[in-house]
């Protein structure tokens, strides 16, 4: 794939809605999002956060598992877009003991992509047919950042203490 046909993208914000979590991506020029299931979208925003967790979770062990084998998640790539259904690769490198170097592409869910070059520290990438298809949801994301913070629907917002 030629450099040209893609462009970097970063996470720009995990917010939890009433099915799963919308993931903001984007970069200076547009943000778009991708809908994932609450397990991954929790994941992610964990991730991104730098949370610590009693016990790995599936990406944290998938993870490991990369990192026993002296691989690494060296990027992935949103690639395409069907209806409302995104595509992923993650492109993982790997080395052998005697330096032979070998690059495996996986087909994957992008939510699944983002979470493990999220734990790896690797670029997320789009390509430019799949970025010039999506919409700008740039205003959505900065509208909601400034709405005041609610807890988790049908409970009452947290009483504030009374200072003395």
């Amino acid at each position: 794939m030629n450099p040209k046909d893609v462009l970097e993208v970063r996470i720009k914000a995990v917010i939890p809605t009433t099915s799963g979590s919308a993931v903001f991506l984007g970069n200076e020029e547009k943000t778009f999002v991708i809908y994932t299931d609450p397990l991954v979208g929790n994941a992610i925003s964990m991730l991104v956060q730098g949370t610590t967790k009693e016990r790995p979770l599936t990406h944290d062990l998938m993870g490991m598992l990369l990192t026993s084998l002296g691989a690494k998640v060296e990027r992935v790539i949103i690639n395409d877009l069907r209806g409302a259904t995104y595509y992923g690769r993650m492109i993982i490198g790997v080395a052998n003991e005697l330096q032979q170097r070998k690059v495996i592409e996986l087909d994957a869910r992008p939510s699944d992509c983002l979470a493990m070059a999220t734990l790896q520290g690797s670029p997320v990438y789009i390509t430019k047919a799949v970025w010039d298809e999506v919409e700008d949801m740039s205003g959505v994301l900065e509208k909601m950042e400034h709405l005041p913070e609610a807890g988790p629907v049908g409970e009452d917002p947290p009483e504030k203490e009374e200072e003395e």
